[in-house]
């Protein structure tokens, strides 16, 4: 009864149009000073040690980073190595635009910022070259989305403070999933082009290739810096994220120098708005994370799913169904913090790995950026090519049935997303 009462007031709350993090917050304070007797100072005392965690400190340091590389000129370089690589291919430059989406993915850690920093260059390229606008809104809205599948994740991040499962076996987990959804994104975009006969480019030389890898080589370093830092232990995945920052910032400002050193306080002020607006949600979530608790809700959840016989097989499903619906009216990063706390409990009753199931998670909410009516990359999408959200969302369907297709390997063979973590830590 008082899950339902719980839910109720939360759901109320938001469809005010009141902000997810406020929503939580005042749902917590008004069932605890309402209907318990749970003291001041114990909410107090949570919201201040809920954000206490070591690992929270990752995230304003992968989003500074990320910043600096939107601004910085990597992506431009990246998009140009791509395409001199896969730019002869049916629809070369859209399958360019997956290939950077995915390299610049491992160095942001954010979906919606993957979608600017390729989308805004790559978008007026293809309709110069004769590319249908709904085309490449499809292919850069939805590639866009490899950004909280390959790791550094923010997403990640938030999974992993949630349920206190390792960052580092996160990030590993999250590899072969996004190298392996990145080539279905590629696959259905060659077929789409080449049934349609969209535009191929010249094929680059052998030469012309290396040119265009040395000038991005810069920022596809910091890929092999990060992951290669923490699988080798030099550091620690809040180190690393650390390390990101300081690196974007040197290469943007001094190596390519496309970043003037006038507007850097610009991006720091952005970087600390969107980081004070997630640790915001965060710390209402960890309320909300302690009111569930506190109510035993999540083992009793637990309990009455084991008693109804749910095996493995059909828990999954109905997680699937579940974040797949959140995802289209919620930010990933809220459905994170909202849901891990209560569905984890569950699936570690019915013996479902931690990391399988936050990279089964991410892939859900990759999936949410795209759908409609709140798919933030859809918005964001929007935002460069001028369509509506009700095109883009046509737009999208076939990346995002692809998209489907790959939850469901990624939901029942567990060992696509564990293969590389049981290798590296075991």
């Amino acid at each position: 009864m008082n899950a339902l009462i719980i839910f109720i007031l939360l759901f109320a709350l938001m469809l005010t149009g009141m902000p997810i993090s406020i929503s939580l917050g005042l749902t917590v304070l008004t069932f605890l000073f309402t209907m318990t007797d749970v003291p001041v100072q114990a909410v107090a005392l949570k919201l201040f040690t809920g954000i206490e965690k070591y690992e929270i400190m990752a995230i304003p340091f992968f989003i500074l980073a990320g910043n600096f590389l939107t601004h910085g000129g990597v992506a431009r370089r990246m998009i140009n190595f791509a395409t001199s690589m896969v730019g002869h291919w049916h629809g070369g430059l859209a399958l360019g635009a997956v290939v950077a989406c995915a390299l610049f993915a491992a160095v942001s850690g954010s979906s919606p910022a993957t979608v600017v920093a390729i989308g805004s260059i790559v978008l007026p390229a293809m309709i110069k070259q004769g590319y249908p606008k709904s085309f490449g809104a499809g292919v850069v809205a939805t590639s866009g989305g490899l950004g909280i599948l390959i790791p550094p994740s923010i997403v990640m991040v938030m999974y992993a403070v949630s349920t206190n499962t390792s960052i580092g076996k996160l990030f590993m987990a999250g590899v072969i999933p996004g190298l392996m959804l990145a080539t279905m994104l590629g696959l259905i975009t060659w077929y789409l082009a080449r049934k349609n006969n969209f535009p191929r480019m010249p094929k680059a030389s052998w030469t012309e290739r290396f040119r265009s890898f040395k000038k991005s080589a810069w920022g596809l370093l910091l890929i092999i810096i990060v992951m290669g830092g923490i699988y080798t232990g030099v550091f620690t995945p809040t180190e690393a994220a650390a390390m990101s920052a300081v690196y974007a910032f040197v290469i943007a400002v001094f190596v390519y120098k496309d970043l003037s050193l006038k507007q850097i306080p610009r991006v720091l002020r952005d970087s600390a708005s969107m980081s004070a607006m997630l640790l915001y949600i965060i710390t209402n979530a960890v309320l909300f994370s302690f009111l569930m608790t506190s109510e035993n809700i999540p083992q009793a959840m637990a309990a009455w799913i084991i008693d109804q016989g749910f095996g493995v097989i059909t828990f999954l499903l109905v997680v699937n169904v579940l974040l797949l619906v959140a995802g289209s009216v919620m930010d990933p990063s809220a459905i994170v913090l909202i849901m891990a706390p209560i569905l984890f409990p569950i699936a570690m009753a019915l013996g479902i790995d931690p990391v399988h199931f936050g990279i089964m998670m991410v892939v859900n909410m990759e999936i949410g950026m795209v759908t409609p009516p709140v798919g933030l990359n859809l918005y964001v999408a929007s935002g460069i090519t001028k369509m509506g959200i009700t095109q883009l969302s046509i737009a999208v369907l076939p990346w995002l049935l692809t998209s489907l297709l790959f939850l469901m390997l990624i939901t029942y063979i567990p060992q696509i997303s564990l293969f590389l973590p049981n290798l590296i830590f075991n």
